[in-house]
């Protein structure tokens, strides 16, 4: 039974860089109940440690793009009824959109880390949810410009 002190955590990121940095919170996933939401490419691999769900990868400039973005948010929905997470911890992108979303609708904490790679401009998910986000970090000190209200802590790296 789970400890109803420990809030349930999503941590969600699309395949590639931003579920590496993602993995950079590894400690913080161990410390408290929490399950991980990614992508499933051809290149998976199972970390024993993390509970994991996937959902397929998209590609906004893809055809099938609404149709796989109406499936990741059916599977979203159903995970998030089956796990009940109290926040979401998310680097991004277009996969982890509807998780986010769904989270905020039934009023759960979003909290987005955008991502290490952009220093000059930001992402379209990150200017999608920074309104959104209960919390928003930058991990550089330059995307201030662009996230006033953004909490710069440097590099999760």
């Amino acid at each position: 039974m789970r400890d109803k002190r420990r809030k349930k955590i999503c941590f969600a990121a699309s395949c590639g860089g931003h579920y590496e940095q993602l993995m950079m919170l590894k400690p913080l996933m161990e410390k408290y109940d929490s399950f991980v939401l990614t992508e499933k490419t051809q290149y998976d691999v199972q970390d024993e440690a993390v509970k994991l769900y996937r959902v397929p990868q998209v590609n906004r400039k893809e055809k099938l793009c609404l149709l796989k973005m109406l499936w990741i948010s059916m599977v979203s929905l159903w995970l998030f009824i089956k796990e009940k997470p109290e926040v979401v911890v998310c680097t991004g992108v277009l996969a982890m959109i509807p998780i986010c979303l769904i989270m905020k609708l039934f009023g759960r904490k979003v909290i987005y880390i955008e991502s290490f790679a952009m220093i000059h401009a930001p992402t379209r998910t990150g200017r999608l949810l920074y309104p959104l986000a209960d919390r928003f970090y930058v991990q550089w000190e330059s995307m201030k410009a662009y996230y006033p209200n953004a909490i710069y802590l440097g590099a999760i790296y």
